[in-house]
């Protein structure tokens, strides 16, 4: 069975197709065996035997414009259904409700300094639209988020509109960023990137806790790296604080290592990291799957003239869905701290599921 991902780098006009022509994808369990590996990554956010790393062997690559993809009919033999298909759980708001109540708790007792909730929403499928005419919907509606629908008999399909890099670079040239905090736009300051808006004490501790701890990652591998930022950027109709970290990595055969300590980052987990990751997994309703893992190009030939040297190009997974044959699985999570609400909470979420709720309403 075929397995394949494409995806559009953020600004650019192109997109890669990278195509396992034969047998299956491989099954990893940790991060640390991504370690000296190529092809295309699809990681969950908890890894088990049953939901493991993905890694798409690159037997074919075609790079191609984005508007062209829905000619290459490479999904009319592939089937909709999968393994995960009745684990689905969605997260209304009375249950919504109960797990913010759980994890806020832990919060006011001192458990944990910040703690990421996320859920799940269903959506009907109309039963005609294509997963890849999904893929060239994002692409033309988000030219600023990495954009990529991956599938494989293990996981199914995934599409995913993010603006989140984990990791990203060639050679010893490297980068990542601490992405957090959300307010979304609304009225006159859609026209513009978020400049005027003032943020809040809550959003600034969130982002400042996550950049922390990526500096503190990044010292354990190297003594060579810059801090820039926070700074707003937009994403969609949302906006963020973003921090960027551009660093030397002496040994790129490590890649794996650094994986293993940066996932999943306490944008989508929290602090303490392993104690919340525990909590979560243990707690949430909905189980995440593969929403706020990673997924990207793993050491791939760019196919163009700037570049001679394997790439790598990996981003969180966040506003994504699980397309199955009858609806739509979104996902959506948001950070919460001591003096997070639950209104508001809920309705950070929303806004963040409008992301693939547009491409699902969009008609062009």
């Amino acid at each position: 069975m075929l397995s394949f991902a494409i995806y559009r780098l953020p600004h650019e006009s192109s997109c890669t197709l990278v195509e396992q022509t034969e047998g299956e994808p491989l099954e990893l369990i940790s991060c640390a065996e991504l370690n000296g590996r190529q092809g295309f990554v699809l990681a969950p956010f908890e890894v088990t035997t049953e939901q493991p790393i993905l890694l798409i062997r690159p037997d074919r690559v075609r790079r191609m414009r984005y508007e062209d993809v829905e000619k290459m009919g490479i999904t009319d033999a592939l089937p909709m259904s999968h393994p995960f298909r009745t684990s689905f759980s969605q997260s209304n708001k009375a249950s919504y409700a109960i797990d913010f109540a759980n994890f806020h708790s832990q919060l006011q007792q001192g458990a944990f300094r910040k703690i990421v909730l996320a859920r799940c929403a269903a959506e009907p499928s109309d039963g005609r639209t294509t997963p890849i005419e999904l893929f060239r919907k994002a692409c033309q509606c988000y030219p600023r988020m990495f954009i990529s629908l991956v599938y494989t008999t293990k996981s199914g399909w995934w599409l995913t509109a993010t603006p989140e890099i984990l990791l990203e670079g060639e050679a010893n040239q490297w980068r990542t960023i601490a992405l957090a905090g959300t307010m979304k736009l609304e009225g006159d300051d859609l026209r513009g990137e978020g400049e005027t808006l003032r943020w809040s004490t809550k959003n600034i501790q969130e982002q400042r806790m996550v950049a922390t701890y990526i500096a503190e990652c990044l010292e354990q591998f190297t003594a060579d790296f810059t801090e820039e930022g926070p700074y707003t950027v937009r994403a969609a109709n949302l906006v963020h604080l973003r921090t960027d970290f551009t660093f030397i990595l002496p040994d790129s055969n490590r890649i794996g290592d650094l994986l293993l300590l940066l996932h999943p980052t306490p944008a989508v987990c929290g602090l303490p990291k392993r104690d919340a990751f525990r909590f979560i997994v243990k707690n949430e309703q909905s189980p995440r799957r593969y929403y706020s893992g990673f997924m990207g190009p793993l050491g791939l030939s760019p196919g163009t003239a700037q570049s001679s040297h394997p790439q790598t190009h990996l981003f969180v997974s966040l506003r994504c869905m699980n397309i199955m044959p009858e609806l739509y699985c979104l996902y959506a999570g948001g950070g919460l701290l001591k003096d997070s609400t639950e209104e508001q909470e809920w309705m950070e979420t929303e806004a963040k599921l409008e992301t693939m709720r547009r491409l699902l309403n969009c008609k062009s």
